[in-house]
């Protein structure tokens, strides 16, 4: 690949194709604002007003005055920002018959989303208290069953029920050995897809109590007592998380000393916890022996 036949552009729009169908957490989000940021330090404003007030009405009766709804606002600041830069030496290049940069750029798209689902579930510490259950240093459950799994997503589930949170919407993302468990109990709904189905659905492997379940090794951990290791199922629904990125450059140049094509690319994005109510959180240990 000459470097006078790099397009900046078309690149950079691959880059991001790749990037959106890699992600796992990102596409549990709200992504409604993603076409107003530009670049990094952006901020996007939020708006929501009052909750409609409803009256009775009786006839020959007048209404009270039209309710005057008051607004509030919450910002979405991009404030993350990663890059990517690399390069390939004219030798390797010339040695390749596959298309050595479009698989340098795929691996690239998988790092960014690596680090943006992490960030993203990161955010499960602004959960309110009462939506938490177990801690950073003691479980709620320390599995010998494989059906406690389902009956914690159930507790999840009764959180989300007493808090409002629409039923059409909701999803939990879980470490791949909790989901082994899942698969153990006769009332967890397997997803059967063909091969092409799956891919649109990346990572879904289910339903139960109510939730699409995704698989993530993203989940958040944390070492409790005894130095066991604590992971946090994580529960919600599509509009719990607003997520908003961008790849605003991608270049290539030549590096000084050196014949080899380079590359390089900043992805900016941010996310926020808008709506904490509706996250649920179940602090879980994995069991020495899968059941």
């Amino acid at each position: 690949m000459a470097i006078d036949n790099f397009i900046p552009e078309i690149w950079s729009a691959r880059l991001l194709e790749n990037l959106r169908k890699a992600h796992v957490a990102a596409n549990l989000c709200n992504r409604d604002y993603e076409g107003e940021i530009r670049r990094a330090g952006d901020v996007v404003h939020i708006n929501s007003f009052s909750p409609i007030t409803v009256g009775t009405y009786t006839k020959n009766t007048d209404m009270s005055a039209a309710q005057t709804l008051t607004g509030a606002q919450t910002n979405l600041q991009i404030d993350q920002q990663k890059y990517f830069n690399f390069q390939i030496d004219s030798i390797d290049r010339a040695q390749q018959i596959p298309k050595i940069m479009d698989a340098a750029m795929r691996d690239a798209a998988y790092g960014l989303r690596d680090v943006a689902d992490q960030y993203i579930l990161g955010l499960y510490t602004g959960a309110p208290a009462d939506n938490m259950i177990g801690t950073d240093t003691t479980p709620a459950t320390t599995y010998t069953a494989a059906t406690e799994a389902y009956n914690n997503l159930v507790k999840l589930a009764t959180i989300l029920d007493e808090n409002n949170v629409p039923d059409e919407s909701r999803w939990v993302v879980a470490p791949p050995w909790f989901l082994s468990l899942l698969l153990l109990d006769d009332r967890f709904v397997k997803l059967e897809v063909d091969a092409a189905g799956e891919l649109e659905m990346r990572n879904l492997v289910g339903y139960a109590a109510g939730f699409r379940v995704y698989k993530s090794n993203n989940i958040p951990t944390a070492t409790g007592t005894g130095s066991t290791t604590l992971y946090h199922v994580i529960a919600g629904y599509d509009q719990s998380i607003t997520y908003a990125e961008q790849i605003v450059d991608v270049q290539s140049y030549v590096p000084e000393l050196r014949f080899a094509d380079a590359v390089k690319g900043l992805h900016v994005y941010g996310a926020k916890l808008v709506r904490p109510a509706t996250l649920a959180v179940h602090t879980v240990a994995r069991p020495t022996a899968l059941i």
